[in-house]
Parts: structure tokens; C-alpha cells; sequence
């Protein structure tokens, strides 16, 4: 028996079921409607699985691309939280409470938690007649801690119960989710997390064989199979935490990239971008491989090079976990007869992440000991193996600018290394555009609600719960799904504590994070944003600025002035 039906008889499934008042009817159909699964990788980067340039063993991803569609120009919003906001409201995100992270401001934009006037995907599909379920990360409430860092170690470490992680109100059963189990946290120790629930009951021990990214796709499997015998489809949120950091991973995972890395970061980068080209995800007449970021150390100076090549190992062996998990997810649904009219979607929150965590050290989320007391080593200067959950680490700007091969930067920054992510839709039944093919639609992470709402029926409401919900920015990409053309969004817009874009047509404007100055790219021949052309065409600068402003203004981007005295 796996750990993970014994973790969840021990504690106790903790299901909670609401009523509403408001009703849907949904329209009758000759064909049963399909189930939904979204899949949602973490700081997994643009070129990282197999069938999107990567080296990484992603067999069970490759199959789902081969069989469905990739698409070239789907956005998520640069982050963990905002992201997940968007995608669960249809919204952006500021419109949805999460401009920043999860700390509660006095803003509309800044609540730090899913706010009340919005309806999620589980909402919105439990009132078209869906079962409902998520695992893994939430990181869409307030998570504020403890008064001083000592309660906050002592709880982080396990030490001490310090009651509920963030208000009942906020957890996934409260927004719509029959069944959950995962972190209300963010950051985890993958062998032992912080705010781990059942429902809303909290996990107060695990076994010692636990992993994380095991527990989330086990317990989707179990799901899968719980809601095989009912009449009606269902609806599942997959939220990874991998591969953000810590780099944690088993062992034997590990092993199978010990030497991978270890040709240093052009190699690697190269050898993606030829890919990407070989199995027609990119052009190079209009997407150049940008020069990496970092250029002042060569691979073969690095005095860390062993070190920085563990590092990648680690994170290839998070993904390549995740992928073994979404294949027994795969399995599930094959061995109940359900794959062919489940409509999977897989996609990552941001791009991969630059941050060295060491540097952060202990606090909010971040424990100082293991349970049982081992001191926990921030590597800060490479002084401890990445891997084991004794080490906080991560792979650092060099390794993220390849994971994000051909793009520049990452998570947090408004350019394409930040916001542009791998999107794979697979849906036998659904699904008649030719296998296996590439769709270059603008996309973004708010679409998702407009293609649940017209695949299940349901009308997306101006009213929910009393309170008045703006409508979704999102556009369907149904009509995708049979070859029909669409060219997606004509203009997209993000901010991200400074970090900014306006996207209008092929025109864009970017900004860096606490940067003042605008940056002009044309993605018709520049895709990978490495001609700047805002000197040229100030006109054009003027007009995405005042664009992007009025945007801001009408999406509580900025913020209000505090009522506080």
C-alpha cells in the first residue's frame, strides 16, 4: 500500500460540501462532457521538459504534446501567487485581490488572498454539476505568520501547532473544492512541508518515505479513481510545487543527470535552442538565442562548476519526478476509462527562477531546523550538496536564463523569460487539429475560465454570492481545439512590483522591476526581445504607455491611498 492511502486513512479525508442558492441548468448533450485537469508546474522553465527543447526525461509530457496541442504564446502573469489568481478567476490578477504576494494591504488590488467579488474554476464548475477537487499548492491567501521569528521557527519547524495556516474562509473548500490536499503555503521542505492539509485538517506528521511531488500526484490518482463510477465529470486543479526551490530530490532521481550538466551552461543552452529549431517549436530567422545572461564567467573558469552542475541535476530530477506522477495520473485515467474524454492541461506558474534562496535565510516560510532538529544549511556560498532536506539552495540567474532557453530573464520580470510558458492541451475526444502540432495564439493563464464555462455549459455570472464579479478578460480556446483560427489576444498587459508590459498586437512594451524606463521590441522579428527599438519609435512608446496606464488605472494595479491613519 503507497504511503500516500495511508497518510489519508490515518488522518481522515476532510470533504467539505456547500449549497447555493444560485442554480445553473445545464444544456442536455448527445456526448458526455469531458473531465478537466489542469496541471500547474512551478518555476518550471520555457524549455525544460523534452517535447519543449529540454534534456529532462519528461516521457509522459512528451506523449500528452504528441497527442494534443503545444502552443508557442501563452502567458502566465511572472509569479507564484498572481498566477494562480488569474488562472483560477479568469481575471488579472490584481482585479482578483493578489497584486503582490499574499500579505494582506489596504488596497483593492493588494489583499493577498482570492477576494469575494470573483468565482473560481471549482466554483463555477460545481454550480454546472462538476465534481471538484485540487492538490498540491494553494498560495492564494493570507499567509502572514507569527508575531515574532521565534514562534514563527518554532512553527515552521514543526515544533509547535499554531492553529490554521491562513483563514478557513480562503482554503480551497471554501472557493469551490470538494476535496483538497496540498500546502496553503508557498515554499516547501519537499520531505516534510509547512501547512500541509487535508481538507481543512492539518497533516501533523508524515511517513519517513514522504516526497511532496509523490504525495500531490498520488492523491490526484486517487481522486481519479474515486470519481470513475459517477455520472458526473470532474474537475481536478494539479498545483506542483516542483521544480521550485529548495532543490530537493530523491536520490535515485538525482542519479540519472549526475553527469548531464556538467558541459556548463552554453552547452546546454546551445544544444536546447537546436532542438527547439529541429522539432519546429521556434524559427530562427525571428526567435535569436539571445546571449546568456552572465557571459562574465565562462563555464570552464567557474571554481563551482561541480557544484552548479549538481544544481541542475537536482532540479532535472524534480521535473523528470513530476513527470513519473502525471504518468501514473495518465495511468489512472487509461485503467478507468476516462482518458479519452478528459481534456488535460499542463503549463508552469512562471519561468524559471534566478533568486538564490540562500541568500533569503531563514524566516516566513523559510524553517532553520527538520523535525527531529537537523540544522538546516543556506548555502550561501556552495558550502553544502544541493538535494537532501538539510540544504536550502536553488539554481541561481545563469541555470534559470537556460532553463528559459531561447528567452531572456525569468520569474518576476515582465520579458518573455518571466511570462512566456510551455502549454500543452491534450483531449482525445476534443481535440481534432493534428496531433502532435504547434498553435502560435496569443493565450494567457485567464482563458482557462471562458474554456471550462463554454466546454461545461455554464454561463460565466455578473453576480456571485451577492457580489457583483467583473467580467473575464479571457478568451476561449475552444475553437483552437477543432482548427478554427483565432489569434487569441490583440493585447495583454501584466505588473509585478515594477515589473510591467503592455503587449499589443506584436508590439511590446517592457519595463524592469524598479526600472522607470521602457523597452520596445517587435515580436514579428524579434521574438526573443534583443533589439530595443524605443529610441526609434517614441510614438509607439507614448501610445503602449498610455495604454498601459489606462489599464492600470482600471484594474486596481495602482494602489488606492491607505484609510489607515
Amino acid at each position: 500500500m503507497k504511503w500516500i492511502y495511508w497518510c489519508l486513512v490515518l488522518i481522515g479525508l476532510v470533504f467539505t460540501a456547500f449549497s447555493f442558492k444560485q442554480t445553473v441548468k445545464t444544456p442536455p448533450s448527445k456526448q458526455k462532457r469531458p473531465n478537466i485537469i489542469v496541471i500547474l508546474a512551478d518555476d518550471l522553465g520555457y524549455s525544460d521538459i523534452g517535447c519543449y527543447g529540454g534534456e529532462v526525461k519528461t516521457p509522459n509530457l512528451d506523449y500528452l504534446a504528441q497527442n494534443g496541442i503545444r502552443y508557442t504564446q501563452f502567458y502566465n502573469t511572472s509569479r507564484c501567487c498572481p498566477t494562480r489568481a488569474s488562472l483560477l478567476t479568469g481575471l488579472y490578477n490584481h482585479q482578483a485581490g493578489i497584486g503582490k504576494m499574499t500579505d494582506a494591504e489596504d488596497a483593492p488590488g493588494y489583499q493577498g488572498h482570492i477576494t469575494e467579488n470573483t468565482i473560481t474554476l471549482a466554483e463555477l464548475l460545481k454550480l454546472g454539476g462538476y465534481h471538484t477537487a485540487m492538490s498540491g499548492k494553494w498560495h492564494v491567501s493570507n499567509t502572514n505568520g507569527q508575531p515574532n521569528k521565534q514562534k514563527q521557527m518554532d512553527w515552521l519547524n514543526h515544533h509547535k501547532d499554531d492553529g490554521d495556516f491562513s483563514p478557513l474562509s480562503q482554503y480551497p473548500t471554501s472557493r469551490g473544492f470538494e476535496k483538497y490536499f496540498g500546502t496553503i503555503w508557498g515554499v516547501v521542505d519537499y520531505y516534510d512541508p509547512f501547512s500541509l492539509v487535508s481538507g481543512t485538517t492539518p497533516i501533523k506528521s508524515v511517513p519517513k518515505s514522504y516526497y511532496h511531488t509523490d504525495a500531490i500526484n498520488d492523491t490526484a490518482v486517487a481522486y481519479i479513481k474515486g470519481y470513475a463510477q459517477s455520472e458526473k465529470p470532474f474537475f481536478l486543479y494539479v498545483a506542483e510545487n516542483a521544480p521550485h526551490w529548495p532543490l530537493m530530490a530523491k536520490p535515485e532521481d538525482i542519479a540519472k543527470y549526475k553527469n548531464t550538466y556538467k558541459a556548463g551552461w552554453d552547452a546546454i543552452r546551445k544544444a536546447r535552442y537546436q532542438k527547439m529549431i529541429s522539432i519546429g517549436l521556434i524559427d530562427p530567422k525571428v526567435t535569436k538565442l539571445s546571449d546568456r545572461i552572465g557571459t562574465n564567467l565562462r563555464w570552464e573558469d567557474n571554481p563551482d562548476k561541480d557544484w552548479d552542475a549538481s544544481a541542475m541535476a537536482v532540479h532535472a530530477a524534480m521535473i523528470d519526478c513530476m513527470d513519473q506522477g502525471i504518468g501514473r495520473i495518465i495511468n489512472a485515467l487509461k485503467q478507468t476509462g476516462q482518458l479519452d474524454n478528459t481534456l488535460i492541461i499542463f503549463l508552469s506558474d512562471n519561468g524559471a527562477s534566478a533568486e538564490n534562496c540562500a541568500n533569503y535565510g531563514p524566516g516566513f516560510d523559510r524553517p532553520d531546523q527538520t523535525r527531529d532538529g537537523r540544522a538546516i544549511v543556506y548555502a550561501t556560498k556552495k558550502q553544502a550538496p544541493p538535494g537532501p532536506e538539510t540544504t536550502y539552495s536553488s539554481i541561481g540567474p545563469r541555470w534559470a536564463n537556460v532553463a528559459n532557453t531561447p528567452y531572456q530573464y525569468w520569474k518576476e520580470e515582465s520579458y518573455e523569460g518571466g511570462i512566456r510558458t510551455p502549454m500543452i492541451a491534450f483531449w482525445p475526444k476534443g481535440i481534432t487539429v493534428g496531433k502532435g502540432g504547434f498553435k502560435d495564439q496569443v493565450g494567457h493563464v485567464m482563458d482557462f475560465m471562458s474554456t471550462f464555462a463554454e466546454l461545461a455549459g455554464v454561463k460565466y455570472p455578473s453576480i456571485y454570492k451577492g457580489h457583483a464579479v467583473p467580467p473575464t478578460s479571457g478568451i476561449s480556446l475552444v475553437p483552437g481545439f477543432s482548427g478554427k483560427a483565432s489569434a487569441g489576444h490583440t493585447s495583454l498587459f501584466n505588473e509585478h512590483f515594477g515589473a510591467r508590459y503592455a503587449r499589443v498586437g506584436n508590439w511590446k512594451l517592457t519595463a524592469f522591476s524598479k526600472d522607470t524606463a521602457w523597452h520596445l521590441f517587435n515580436l514579428t522579428t524579434d521574438k526573443t526581445e534583443t533589439n530595443d527599438l524605443a529610441q526609434q519609435y517614441p510614438d509607439k512608446v507614448h501610445k503602449l504607455d498610455s495604454l498601459w496606464r489606462t489599464w492600470a488605472k482600471t484594474h486596481q494595479v495602482f494602489p488606492k491611498p491607505s484609510k489607515r491613519k
